[in-house]
């Protein structure tokens, strides 16, 4: 059996390293052809040159040209464009989505229209452009494989099940560092503090997105897109010791519900073998030293940001499209303590009420949503 070829996005980031971990245990079923980030070039180079990669991509040009500067004998690709001519010439198998925000979007389309397989660790393509990715995938009949825990659980649950039995999606969300904080105590909220995260191991972007609940709200389209669900098929419920990754109630009244312990390797690895499940060393669940499973519904009116994402996709056409782009440009302000943590919905809103819609037919349409959002919400920044 020849190994399967994989092609990692965003591979310097916390997704992608774990990827590389169990890449590295299988070297007799996975090879890495390709591997693609952000800017951090010399982390890339390391990985290139541990797993012997030719074919590196950077999406941040001036760090492209640093790397081939440093290595003329490799093959360097720059830019959003490179990234998508990176995954066509190295003829993955399978390729890891694993890009933060919409930077992941082109080289994600690019791979399903060309009818490879996508594991999909990114959110935001299917928030901005869900109906396109989709209606990409099935032309060209590639699979898209969910990586995040809670998404995979709902895989899961569903193998071998009818999706017209399906009733209902049960969400869960461990609710992040402040579900005990009152709304007055959450403007206080610290960089630092949103960072830490109680549960899981996650690159900043998602552990903020956490904390503000926009990481669930984010979730809700990939359910919807991924297992054809009404927006109202969803329902999110805190759990905060993240045992149970996610349930789906059936129309006899059955439960299914998909336990382990936090560790996002579980659900990276079910991708990257799907549908086998192999063997391996990581820890097991023990239900009894994990003690009481908890659960309560999310309080919205301290994080609105889980509302927002709710009325934006029930909106439809350019909605989720600004709430990504909002959202994006607002974590990132924050992450350089230019705004406040009560900013981040505030923000969203703001650009979410002033938003003309638009229809989405095609990528550009999303990227013209996508950049008005970003433009709109910079200046309301500069204005206040």
């Amino acid at each position: 059996m020849q190994p399967k070829r994989l092609v990692i996005l965003g591979s310097t980031g916390s997704i992608g390293v774990q990827t590389l971990q169990i890449v590295a245990a299988y070297p007799q079923r996975l090879t890495v052809v390709g591997l693609a980030a952000g800017g951090n070039w010399k982390k890339l180079l390391q990985q290139a040159e541990q797993f012997s990669v030719s074919m590196v991509g950077l999406a941040d040009e001036q760090a492209a040209a640093e790397l081939a500067e440093q290595q003329p004998q490799r093959q360097v690709y720059a830019g959003q464009d490179g990234l998508e001519e990176l995954v066509a010439a190295a003829e993955p198998d399978l390729v890891v989505g694993a890009i933060s925000g919409i930077a992941g979007l082109g080289p994600v389309m690019a791979a399903l229209a060309g009818g490879c397989d996508v594991a999909l660790a990114n959110k935001e393509p299917l928030v901005a452009a869900g109906e396109l990715v989709i209606t990409t995938a099935r032309r060209t009949g590639a699979q898209l494989l969910p990586i995040d825990s809670e998404i995979s659980a709902v895989f899961q649950c569903l193998a071998g099940q009818r999706r017209q039995d399906v009733d209902k999606v049960l969400l869960t969300a461990s609710g992040g560092p402040f579900a005990d904080l009152e709304v007055d105590e959450l403007r206080q909220v610290t960089l630092q503090q949103a960072l830490e995260h109680p549960t899981w191991e996650m690159g900043p972007k998602v552990t903020v997105d956490s904390a503000t609940l926009m990481n669930k709200g984010f979730e809700v389209f990939e359910l919807k897109w991924l297992f054809g669900l009404q927006f109202e098929q969803i329902e999110v419920i805190v759990h905060p010791q993240s045992i149970i990754h996610s349930l789906v109630q059936f129309c006899d009244g059955s439960v299914l519900a998909q336990l382990a312990v936090p560790d996002m390797r579980i659900p990276i690895q079910y991708a990257l073998f799907y549908p086998e499940r192999m063997s391996n060393e990581f820890p097991r669940l023990d239900l009894v030293a994990a003690g009481p499973l908890t659960f309560a519904r999310p309080d919205v009116e301290k994080f609105p940001n889980l509302r927002l994402a709710y009325q934006a996709g029930q909106a439809g056409d350019s909605y989720p499209a600004v709430l990504n782009a909002a959202n994006e440009v607002a974590v990132n302000l924050f992450l350089q303590e230019q705004i406040g943590f009560s900013d981040l919905p505030f923000l969203v809103e703001r650009a979410l009420e002033a938003h003309e819609p638009i229809s989405l037919d095609d990528l550009e349409d999303v990227r013209r949503a996508d950049g008005w959002a970003r433009d709109y919400t910079y200046n309301v920044v500069k204005q206040t």
